[in-house]
């Protein structure tokens, strides 16, 4: 079986998929409920040959394409939600509603739209089916978790075989990237608050003073990061935030609150935190004479690419766009994704694809999360191919790349 081009069929896509990217950016949507992207992608995705079924406790999209030749099920994601953040691109389709798509989730809807779009029109040729999986709630809701909860897995009549999604970012134009293994780091919420007995400032031997005891408590967590794990299997802690309050500058306060973004790459590093960070916190509030109370919320596991399908997923990019197009990243990311909660359950691999402008100054770049980043939509039939052609090679039996 030979792969079509999907490269060339995505051109005259082109115009359309810029013209929805452009709709979703101008118009961006938070959390779980986007229903006005929602909308646009039914819109999209019209007289297409999917069974079409949305979901209940999230604007969510799935689509079923069932091919006309027997084969497994796999399943491609595009996420939908955007961040509330003020955008500063200048750019003409820029928003202006408050929230952003600063991570570039409006490429990914209209991507996977794509994808859609160029399997549909190689329909007789495709073997097994395809769950096209649009999703609200990345950043931070885990809406992956909450259409996996509504049977996503279950929709097409079997479970997926693999499970694939492209994300975007800044970086050489056009460079599609991954890895086998530890993908993403797995995220997680530490929240702390220090009680004491506050009082008069000038007096603070007649309290029972929180704030020293927070302060030495971001620096016994940067320790305990630092020398309870492997260098190999690194942790990142950060304390972002930081309260006593808005009371009197002259006031001890009674409590101090602070918060953490935790990032970890393994379940042995998971372990180690969630039994070392209740001693170190508890230790150094009980040496000054108070209390704590902590909260460890696990959000994202670690994402983890299958290391079968990803050597089949890079070996189909190649084939389609290049040798010098896809790079196999030496060391995983940080920053963290909720289709982890899906390659949980099914094998699969994630892929960044780097999409700054072609006149971007790469050592000043602005990163996912900035209200000044940009991404060139005009790689948008480039990532509908990149989709469509690794789902139409796992289906298939001994596929091979059309050229």
């Amino acid at each position: 079986m030979t792969i079509p081009d999907f490269a060339a069929d995505a051109e005259a896509l082109l115009p359309d998929l810029v013209a929805l990217r452009r709709a979703i950016h101008a118009d961006p949507e938070l959390g779980l409920d986007v229903p006005r992207t929602q909308q646009r992608v039914l819109a999209a995705l019209a007289g297409l040959p999917l069974e079409i079924t949305t979901g209940t406790a999230t604007t969510s999209v799935v689509a079923v394409l069932r091919g006309a030749l027997p084969g497994p099920t796999v399943l491609l994601r595009g996420d939908m939600d955007a961040l509330p953040i003020e955008e500063a691109t200048g750019l003409d389709f820029a928003s202006t509603n408050g929230n952003m798509h600063a991570c570039g989730h409006d490429l990914h809807t209209a991507g996977l739209v794509g994808a859609a779009k160029l399997l549909s029109a190689r329909r007789d040729e495709l073997h097994g089916s395809v769950i096209f999986m649009f999703q609200p709630g990345e950043e931070g809701h885990g809406g992956a978790k909450v259409m996996l909860e509504e049977g996503l897995l279950d929709v097409a009549g079997e479970r997926p075989v693999a499970a694939y999604a492209i994300h975007v970012g800044p970086g050489p134009r056009g460079l599609f990237a991954t890895r086998p293994g530890a993908m993403a780091a797995g995220s997680n919420h530490l929240s702390v608050t220090v009680k004491g007995r506050g009082g008069h400032g000038s007096q603070p031997h007649q309290t029972l003073d929180p704030v020293p005891a927070a302060a030495e408590m971001v620096l016994a967590l940067q320790s305990f990061v630092t020398r309870r794990f492997d260098a190999f299997d690194p942790v990142v802690l950060s304390v972002t935030r930081l309260s006593t309050g808005d009371g009197a500058i002259n006031v001890i306060p009674e409590t101090v609150e602070l918060a953490a973004t935790v990032r970890n790459m393994s379940p042995a590093s998971l372990a180690i935190l969630q039994e070392g960070l209740p001693r170190v916190i508890e230790g150094v509030a009980s040496a000054h004479g108070l209390t704590a109370e902590m909260q460890f919320d696990v959000m994202y596991p670690v994402t983890v690419n299958a290391d079968a399908e990803t050597a089949d997923t890079v070996d189909v990019l190649r084939g389609v766009f290049g040798e010098e197009r896809v790079m196999i990243m030496p060391t995983p990311m940080m920053g963290s994704e909720d289709f982890s909660f899906v390659l949980d359950e099914v094998p699969g691999t994630f892929i960044g694809m780097l999409t700054s402008p072609a006149d971007t100054d790469l050592a000043s770049v602005e990163w996912n999360h900035s209200p000044r980043v940009v991404f060139d939509d005009a790689l948008l039939g480039d990532q509908a191919a990149a989709l469509a052609a690794i789902a139409f090679a796992r289906t298939s039996p001994r596929a091979s790349v059309a050229g």
